[in-house]
C-alpha cells in the first residue's frame, strides 16, 4: 500500500480548509484516510499561528516508514523545518527585457535623477 501526505478539502465554497492526512495512494481526495496529521487553512494571513497546525511527531513518523508528501506540503513541511527544501529552478531568461527595453529605462532613470537634482539645486 502507498502512502500519501496530501490535503483533504473541507470548507464550504470559496472558503477553502484542508486537513493534512495521511492516505492510500488510491483513495479519493476528501475520502477514507489513514490519520489526520494536522490543518491547514489557507485564507489566513501567512504569519498567522493557526494557518498550518501539524503534529510534527507523526508526519515525521509517516516520513519515515516511506510516506511521500505531494508537491504543496513539501513547501509546508519544509518551512516548518520537517523536510529538506526543494531546489528551486533558475527562471527563464526569456520573460527578461530586451536590450531596447532596458537602454529606455536607464535613460528614463537618469533622466528622473538630473530632475531630482535640479530641483534639489533650486531649493
Amino acid at each position: 500500500m502507498a502512502v500519501r501526505i496530501r490535503l483533504s478539502r473541507g470548507g464550504s465554497k470559496k472558503r477553502p480548509f484542508y486537513r493534512i492526512v495521511a492516505a492510500d495512494s488510491r483513495a479519493p481526495r476528501d475520502g477514507r484516510f489513514i490519520e489526520k496529521l494536522g490543518t491547514y487553512n489557507p485564507m489566513l494571513p501567512q504569519d498567522h499561528e493557526q494557518r498550518v497546525v501539524v503534529n510534527d511527531e507523526r508526519v515525521k513518523y509517516w516520513l519515515g516508514v516511506g510516506a511521500q508528501p505531494t508537491d504543496r506540503l513539501v513547501k509546508i513541511f519544509a518551512n516548518l523545518g520537517l523536510v529538506k527544501a526543494p531546489a528551486t529552478r533558475e527562471q527563464p531568461k526569456k520573460s527578461a527585457p530586451k536590450a531596447k527595453a532596458v537602454e529606455r529605462m536607464k535613460a528614463k532613470e537618469e533622466a528622473a535623477k538630473a530632475a531630482a537634482e535640479a530641483a534639489n539645486s533650486a531649493e
